[in-house]
C-alpha cells in the first residue's frame, strides 16, 4: 500500500467543482482512471499501488474524484450521477488538460463510466480497462435498493444487509457524504445494452476476481466485443481485486502488447 497523496487540482464543469491529479511523466501515454462507487482517485488508485504502478512504467497517470465522492462537489440529486453525465465529467477533464485521447481505466461503477464515455466519444478512448465489472455491464448486479438504504441508516449498527453493512463501512471509512453516495447509487445503475457493448472495438481488457460476487463473468462480457480479452484475478473478491499484482502485471503488458503502448 502506497499513501503518499499526489496533489490535487480542481476544474469545472457542468457546474461542479471537480478534483483530478495529474501525476507520471507529462510526456507519457495518458491514462486516465475512473474509481468505483464510495471510493476515490486515492483510496482506488493510489493506495493500491497504481499512480506508483503505471507512473514507474513511464505513463502519465491522471485520476478523477468522480461526482459525489472525494474533494469534488456532491450533488443530492440521483440524476446528477447517471453514467452518462459522470462519463461527460471525464472526458471534460481530458479536455481541460487539452489531452485529445487517452487509454481509460474504471473499476466496477468506474467501468461502467468508461464504456458510457466510450461509447460517447469513441475518438477519445485509445484503450479501456474495465474492472470489477463483467456481464454485470449489460445484465446488472442485483438489488443495489438496500445499499442506499444502508447508506441513510441512523447507524451501521441498524444494518443487516451484507452488501450494506460492507458499503456503509466503507463509507464511513472513507468519511464519505452518505446522502451524495445513495443518491449516486440510485442513479448510476443504467445498463448497457449489449449491441451498444459490441459497438466498442478498441481494445479491452476485462479483470474481475474470481471471488467478486458482484461483477457477473468477464469472459461473457469480453464475448460481446470485438476486441476485448478477460482476465480471472485469482481469490480475489471485488473489494480486494483492484490492488492485486495479477491485475497490474496483465494491465501493464496489454499496454505493451495489445495496444501497443
Amino acid at each position: 500500500m502506497n499513501l503518499n497523496t499526489p496533489t490535487f487540482s480542481s476544474f469545472t464543469h457542468d457546474g461542479l467543482k471537480l478534483a483530478f491529479f495529474d501525476e507520471g511523466d507529462p510526456s507519457g501515454v495518458p491514462v486516465l482512471l475512473i474509481h468505483g462507487f464510495a471510493s476515490t482517485a486515492n483510496v482506488n488508485w493510489v493506495h493500491p499501488g497504481w499512480l506508483k504502478t503505471l507512473g514507474d512504467a513511464g505513463y502519465r497517470v491522471i485520476a478523477i474524484d468522480n461526482r459525489g465522492h472525494g474533494a469534488s462537489d456532491k450533488p443530492h440529486d440521483a440524476e446528477a450521477y447517471r453514467p452518462w453525465v459522470m462519463a461527460g465529467d471525464a472526458i471534460a477533464l481530458l479536455d481541460h488538460l487539452g489531452i485529445p485521447e487517452a487509454n481509460v481505466m474504471g473499476y466496477s461503477m468506474g467501468a461502467r463510466i468508461s464504456v458510457f464515455a466510450a461509447l460517447a466519444n469513441p475518438h477519445r478512448v485509445r484503450s479501456l480497462v474495465l474492472g470489477g465489472l463483467g456481464i454485470g455491464m449489460t445484465d446488472g448486479v442485483g438489488d443495489w435498493d438496500p445499499i442506499a438504504e444502508a447508506l441513510l441508516a441512523p447507524s451501521l449498527d441498524a444494518v443487516t444487509h451484507d452488501r450494506g453493512r460492507m458499503f456503509r463501512a466503507f463509507a464511513e471509512q472513507t468519511k464519505s457524504d452518505r446522502v451524495a453516495l445513495a443518491q449516486c447509487i440510485r442513479g448510476s445503475r443504467d445498463l448497457v445494452p449489449r449491441a451498444d457493448m459490441g459497438k466498442l472495438d478498441m481494445p479491452t481488457l476485462i479483470g474481475v476476481g474470481t471471488k467478486d460476487d458482484i461483477a457477473g463473468s468477464p469472459q461473457e462480457l469480453a464475448a460481446l466485443m470485438p476486441n476485448a480479452e478477460a482476465l480471472d484475478i485469482p481469490g480475489r473478491d471485488h473489494m480486494l481485486a483492484v490492488g492485486d499484482k495479477v491485475f497490474k502485471h496483465a494491465v501493464l503488458a496489454f499496454y505493451v502488447n495489445v495496444a501497443g503502448q
